[in-house]
């Protein structure tokens, strides 16, 4: 069993998974920090100083932070974004990469002049053999 577990831990496709969720965490935390310390004070300053981080209603004693609330969705807004921007790239490329081995992949065909030339010169070559 402990064997398993190492050959299944040591395939690509769980160290890649691994590696881009502990990059995905970090990349989180630099958009959160550039929504809440950078974006929103400065949405706020435009929206006339209003600091979005305490915003909220009280309900009895419940606390509705909805400040905090749309802090993370910018947040959200802002990684999805990123992210589609990634895949596009890598979409991208990947389908350049497709096309040139697609391209080096086909033998070029020749026009009907091409084939005749050719087959002249096929021709023209077996005669000065027999010769």
């Amino acid at each position: 069993m402990w064997n398993e577990f190492k050959k299944f831990a040591i395939r690509g496709n769980v160290i890649d998974l691994a590696v881009g969720v502990i990059i995905g965490g970090a990349f989180g935390k630099i958009v959160s920090s550039l929504v809440n310390d950078i974006i929103m004070p400065l949405v706020g300053l435009l929206l006339g100083g209003i600091d979005f981080s305490n915003l909220s209603w009280k309900v009895g004693k419940a606390v509705v932070k909805y400040g905090a609330f749309i802090q993370t969705v910018v947040d959200f807004l802002i990684i999805a974004f990123s992210i589609f921007l990634f895949v596009k790239l890598i979409n991208k490329l990947y389908e350049r990469v497709k096309k040139q081995e697609e391209m080096e992949e086909t033998e070029p065909t020749l026009t009907k002049e091409e084939e005749l030339l050719t087959e002249i010169r096929d021709l023209l070559k077996q005669q000065r053999e027999t010769m």
